[in-house]
């Protein structure tokens, strides 16, 4: 089994995550990262964007008009498919992963509905409310919670906010094409349905082969990562994770190959280092992220990308809210912002000396980021 440093899995991951050696479509990069961090609905299409278009590294040349086509088209949506947290996926996934992670959620969340004066009978109204309403073309956010209020449902102190979790988990709804700057909500199985063609149109299958399915895909597309990585990253249980992996190895181990480094345990999609041999020296190229983006969140343990005083910077105060990264060789050597002045489209903090290769790459990444 190989060791791995911190930098070899920092650049083995971009290459799993698509920064490399883009995928042709922004579907394709959902489908294979299976859930990418979307509560940042402009930083998520830029993530995809950056990670379709089928050339080479930071070149940019996925669009985020195609990302918001990808919705249009339903082939995307966002939803709530893990831990509370804003996801974009495949359409034809949302389904089997709800199945198999929405319970949970909704047993820890359950008690905060119940605070708010969300139950049983509140639910019903407002999913019967939103079944009616958004049937057809859907409605904006602001115009769902609207609806609520002329009916007598409450929407204040985060009750909309429930309300829409709610229902998202349990499949009612999702957001789906986009409005604007953002995306309407529709109905999960009318809009999906709708677009749905039937290669593309899996059915509920049973908890430890969706679970297999989740694990399989995340560490193919994810890795080298450890299994508390993916456990943080989905909130399954680490026994049951643990089983699926036994299974993995009995029965698609070509599919996977260990290594260890620090102490941990990591695995990744078979092949990948051999695939980093050919392709070395583009994981250490500078490469611009926006915030909340998979390589940074996507993992229990960041230090191959951030040291803790560095992610102090990225999320600074601990508020939730990550800037956008500027990486070297895997590792972040600063943030970023978008300017409005033409000769410096993007604002670099970085932190320490910005080294010398991300300097002269500074014009070019900025000039490729999708927009």
């Amino acid at each position: 089994m190989q060791s791995l440093t911190p930098e070899r899995v920092a650049r083995l991951r971009l290459l799993a995550q698509g920064l490399i050696d883009p995928w042709r479509t922004p579907e394709e990069a959902a489908r294979s990262l299976v859930c990418t961090q979307g509560q940042d609905y402009s930083g998520s299409t830029v993530s995809l964007a950056l990670r379709s278009g089928g050339a080479g590294a930071g070149s940019g040349t996925g669009s985020v008009a195609a990302v918001r086509q990808a919705y249009d088209s339903g082939l995307l949506v966002r939803s709530w498919p893990m831990r509370g947290t804003l996801f974009v996926v495949a359409s034809e996934d949302l389904g089997w992963i709800l199945d198999l992670t929405s319970p949970g959620i909704l047993r820890a969340t359950g008690r905060r509905r119940r605070e708010l004066g969300l139950e049983a009978a509140t639910l019903a109204a407002a999913e019967a409310i939103a079944v009616r309403e958004l049937s057809g073309a859907g409605l904006t956010r602001a115009g769902l919670l609207e609806a609520w209020t002329r009916e007598g449902i409450a929407v204040d102190a985060g009750r909309g906010y429930h309300l829409i979790f709610f229902l998202a988990l349990t499949g009612v709804l999702c957001f789906g094409p986009t409005e604007g700057k953002g995306q309407r909500i529709v109905l999960a199985e009318e809009w999906i349905g709708s677009h749905r063609t039937s290669a593309h149109a899996p059915g509920p299958r049973p908890r430890d082969e969706a679970l297999r399915e989740l694990l399989l895909s995340y560490l193919r597309s994810h890795g080298p990562a450890t299994l508390e990585d993916f456990c943080w990253w989905s909130k399954l249980g680490k026994t049951e994770a643990r089983a699926a992996l036994r299974e993995i190895e009995g029965e698609a181990q070509d599919q996977l190959e260990g290594a260890e480094g620090g102490g941990r345990e990591y695995w990744m999609a078979a092949g990948l280092p051999d695939r980093h041999a050919d392709r070395a020296r583009a994981t250490a190229a500078p490469l611009l992220l926006p915030g909340f983006d998979e390589i940074v969140l996507g993992y229990r343990d960041r230090s191959a990308v951030l040291t803790q005083a560095e992610e102090a910077r990225v999320v600074p105060g601990g508020n939730g809210v990550f800037k956008g990264t500027v990486l070297h060789r895997g590792h972040a050597v600063g943030t970023w912002k978008r300017s409005t002045r033409r000769d410096r489209p993007v604002e670099v903090e970085p932190f320490g000396v910005l080294p010398g290769p991300v300097q002269t790459a500074m014009p070019r990444l900025s000039a490729a980021l999708p927009s």
